[in-house]
């Protein structure tokens, strides 16, 4: 289980663990948050760095299998992969994070809005509304469907 994290989550954590439930810990911008802290780059200051530090090691502790650092400066992420021996996954991290994700949606353009971090790495949005304006296009001139797209109908003839 994904499980965005902080102080209130550690023992959460550790409870999961011994269930037999592995939980990832997620760090930095929890998106299910986003309205309360904002889209914010997160651990900008010293203080901010070193309580996101001791909560990626207190999860790792409590049984974490490894953390999400989400939208956190990379020599912070630098600093956090270096301090545990779980695997981090960044998104908005930097390079020095053990894995790297992306939300597809992004990364494909399907989304309405794309954070500043993600490389887009195709236009499925363009290529989706070409296809759906081509198949509206089509309903509507009568060129879809036709007799070749009913389903079954040959052995029903007596039937109709």
């Amino acid at each position: 289980m994904k499980l965005e994290s902080g102080a209130h989550t550690i023992e959460l954590t550790e409870r999961l663990g011994q269930l037999g439930i592995p939980v990832m810990a997620h760090l930095g911008l929890t998106p299910q948050s986003v309205n309360q802290q904002g889209y914010a780059l997160q651990g900008t200051t010293e203080d901010a760095a070193d309580r996101m530090v001791e909560l990626a090691e207190a999860h790792e502790d409590a049984g974490a299998f490894s953390l999400v650092l989400e939208r956190v400066p990379a020599p912070l992420a630098a600093r956090i992969t270096d301090a545990l021996e779980s695997p981090t996954i960044g998104t908005g991290a930097g390079p020095d994070c053990d894995g790297q994700v992306l939300v597809v949606d992004d990364a494909v353009e399907l989304s309405d809005w794309t954070p500043s971090f993600v490389e887009e790495f195709g236009d499925v949005r363009a290529a989706m509304r070409d296809a759906t304006g081509a198949y509206a296009d089509a309903v509507a001139s009568g060129e879809f469907p036709r007799a070749e797209h009913g389903e079954g109908v040959e052995n029903l003839d007596d039937l109709y």
